[in-house]
C-alpha cells in the first residue's frame, strides 16, 4: 500500500479491484462509439489515480440512454491516514451528498409552484415570511434569490454545525438580517442562505416540508429510491465518506471557503458526515442520492420535464428555468467570472465550469468537485459525484482533462435534430 502524499487517498495499482458497474447499454445506442466512451472513462481513472477521492461515480447519459453508469473507488474507509482495515467499496449506487447541486433541485421545486400559479418569482419574499421584510429586505423577491442577487450571501456570526442542524435558528437569523448591499444589484453566490429561505417559502405555500413537497412532486414519480433532503435510515449503512483531501492551508482554502460558506474545509465535511445532517433538510446543501438517480433529474429536465411518460413539470417551465439571467459577470461570493439562469448554473463558450464549448448547458455544482448538468447541443446528462474535497490539489488538470473528454467525444447534435425545446441555441442575449 502506498500513500501519494500527506493529503491523498490510497490508489489500488489495479482499478478494476474498485471498480463496478451497473446497466450500462452500448455505446452505438447512444450515437457513440466505444473509443469515445473508452476515452471519457480512461480520464476518469487518471483523476482517480491522483489520489484525491476516496469514490468517483459518473452516470452519462445521451439520447436518453445510459452509456456510462460506474464507480471507482471506496465508499468508506480511505482517507488521508489511509486506508482501514473495513473499508469498504462503493458501487453505482452508492448515496453521496450533492451538496450545493442540492440547489438546483430547491430551484425546480420553486418553479413548479410557480407553474402551478401558487406563487409568483416576481413576489417579494416577504409575501411570503412577513418577518423577512425588515432592515432593507422589503423589496427582495424570489426571482433575486434564485439568481443569486438576494443580498444575503451569508450567514452573519459564527457558522456552527449545531446552527446548521436548527433550521429554526437559521431562518430566525436570516429574516432578521441587514443585506451586504440591495437585493438585486450584485451577483453574490448564496452557498448556505438562500436554500432556507426558499425552503420555508415552500413550506408556507403548500403545508409540507420541502422534503415531503420534493417526495411527492420528484422523488417517488420517478422511482427514485432516495433523492432527498438528508438520508433515509437503512441507506446510511451503506453511504459514502466525505474526506478533506488536497492542499488546504488555513489562509488560503479555509479563508477562501470561510468567505464563501462561512466555515472551513474540515467543518463542511464533518458535517455531512455526521447523522444529524441526514436527519434535517438543509434545502441548499444536503441532498444524497446515486449518480443514476441525480442524472435522471437532470435527464427528466432536458426531456422538458418528462420522465417515462410522466410529465412531472412542464416543457415551458424548464425552458424559463435555464434562460440566462445575466452575461458572465464576477460573481463577489466565488470571486470567479459565471453565469446564472433562475436556479442553474449556465456553461460558457469558448470555456465554462462544463467543460469547452458548453454554452448551452445547465446544471450545478456541488462541494468540491461535484458537477452535474445537461447539454441539449449534446443531448447528454451528466452528474460527477465525488467525495475527496480537494479546493486546490493535484486533481485539477485531470478534472480539467475529464471534462474536456467529455465534451469531446460527446458530437454535437444538429439543431434540426435536438429535442424540440432547446431546437434554439438560448445565448447571453437571451435574458429572463
Amino acid at each position: 500500500m502506498k500513500l501519494l502524499s500527506a493529503n491523498t487517498c490510497y490508489v489500488p495499482h489495479d482499478l478494476s479491484q474498485v471498480t463496478h458497474s451497473k446497466d450500462e447499454v452500448s455505446a452505438e445506442l447512444g450515437g457513440m462509439s466505444h473509443a469515445q466512451v473508452d476515452k471519457i472513462w480512461t480520464s476518469v481513472e487518471s483523476l482517480y489515480r491522483t489520489g484525491n477521492y476516496p469514490l468517483i461515480t459518473l452516470c452519462l447519459r445521451r439520447k436518453g440512454e445510459i452509456l456510462i453508469n460506474r464507480s471507482i473507488g471506496y465508499a468508506q474507509g480511505n482517507s488521508p491516514d489511509g486506508l482501514a482495515a473495513d473499508a469498504k467499496i462503493g458501487t453505482p449506487d452508492t448515496p453521496i451528498c450533492l451538496f450545493s447541486a442540492s440547489k438546483m433541485v430547491t430551484a425546480m421545486l420553486i418553479h413548479m409552484l410557480d407553474e402551478r400559479g401558487d406563487l409568483n418569482l416576481l413576489d417579494p419574499i416577504s409575501y411570503y415570511i412577513p418577518e423577512y421584510g425588515v432592515n432593507g429586505k422589503r423589496r427582495a423577491t424570489l426571482f433575486h434569490l434564485l439568481s443569486h442577487r438576494g443580498g444575503i450571501p451569508r450567514v452573519e456570526g459564527e457558522v456552527t454545525p449545531e446552527l446548521l442542524f436548527d433550521q429554526e435558528e437559521i431562518l430566525k437569523r436570516l429574516c432578521a438580517a441587514k443585506p451586504v448591499s440591495p437585493s438585486g444589484t450584485h451577483l453574490a453566490y448564496h452557498a448556505v442562505t438562500a436554500g432556507y429561505i426558499l425552503g420555508e417559502i415552500i413550506h408556507r405555500v403548500t403545508g409540507q416540508t420541502v422534503r415531503e413537497f420534493l417526495a411527492e412532486q420528484i422523488e417517488k414519480p420517478m422511482g427514485l429510491d432516495y433523492f432527498n433532503y438528508g438520508l433515509k435510515p437503512e441507506y446510511r449503512a451503506d453511504v459514502a465518506m466525505n474526506y478533506a483531501t488536497g492542499i488546504h492551508p488555513s489562509l488560503g482554502t479555509d479563508r477562501y471557503l470561510e468567505h464563501v460558506l462561512g466555515a472551513g474545509l474540515q467543518m463542511a465535511v464533518d458535517i455531512t458526515n455526521d447523522s444529524r445532517f441526514m436527519d434535517t433538510i438543509c434545502p441548499a446543501g444536503n441532498i444524497y442520492t446515486s449518480a443514476e438517480q441525480a442524472g435522471r433529474f437532470f435527464e427528466m429536465l432536458l426531456s422538458g420535464g418528462e420522465y417515462q411518460g410522466k410529465q412531472i413539470m412542464s416543457a415551458k417551465t424548464v425552458f424559463r428555468s435555464t434562460l440566462p439571467t445575466s452575461g458572465i459577470s464576477i460573481d463577489r461570493s466565488l470571486l470567479a467570472p459565471m453565469r446564472y439562469a433562475l436556479g442553474p448554473m449556465l456553461g460558457s463558450n469558448p470555456i465554462g465550469l462544463f467543460g469547452p464549448m458548453t454554452g448551452q448547458a445547465f446544471g450545478h455544482i456541488g462541494f468540491s468537485n461535484i458537477l452535474c448538468w445537461a447539454d441539449p447541443e449534446r443531448d447528454i446528462s451528466v452528474s460527477l459525484l465525488t467525495t475527496g474535497k480537494s479546493v486546490v490539489g493535484t486533481h485539477l488538470p485531470a478534472l480539467a482533462k475529464t471534462l474536456y473528454q467529455i465534451s469531446t467525444n460527446c458530437p454535437k447534435i444538429p439543431k434540426d435534430q435536438r429535442r424540440s425545446l432547446f431546437a434554439t441555441d438560448r445565448t447571453e442575449n437571451d435574458l429572463v
